[in-house]
């Protein structure tokens, strides 16, 4: 299980990394700032590409949902390790930002988190925090042997 455990993180964490490269050229290729809120930017986004986001979007959900279910046993298990991966990828996506482009400048800066089925838009903070206790939680209950 740890071994699991460890692998979906690394995976988690490469998926966030290849995410956030992505969104730094789509960001240069639409001439947005490095500093520009994605709150902001999505209002100058073409609606063609806003769909194409959403198709983005919607591939890295199954591809967290496809890993699960390969290296989950139980559905209850594959919950857990869609969780855990997901949480990985989510708090590692920032932090590639960050390291790329310095972006986002502040934990309160308004990030859109998910176009699917409609903008989710919250402080980043917000998704940091999910994901971080999530992480915790997990890692918990696998130190006590309850996974």
């Amino acid at each position: 299980m740890i071994t699991k455990v460890l692998l979906l993180a690394i995976f988690g964490i490469a998926m966030a990394h290849l995410e956030g490269v992505v969104v730094v050229y789509l960001r240069k290729a639409l001439g947005m700032l490095d500093s520009e809120s994605n709150k902001v930017s999505i209002e100058k986004f073409p609606r063609r590409f806003l769909n194409i986001e959403m198709t983005r979007e919607a591939a890295t959900i199954i591809m967290l949902l496809v890993i699960a279910c390969l290296t989950g046993v139980s559905w209850a298990e594959r919950g857990v390790f869609f969780l855990w991966t997901f949480a990985f990828w989510d708090l590692f996506y920032y932090i590639s930002l960050y390291v790329l482009i310095k972006w986002p400048p502040s934990l309160n800066t308004i990030d859109v988190l998910f176009l699917i089925p409609k903008p989710w838009i919250a402080p980043v903070w917000f998704p940091i925090g999910i994901s971080t206790l999530t992480i915790l939680i997990i890692s918990l209950l696998l130190f006590l042997g309850i996974l």
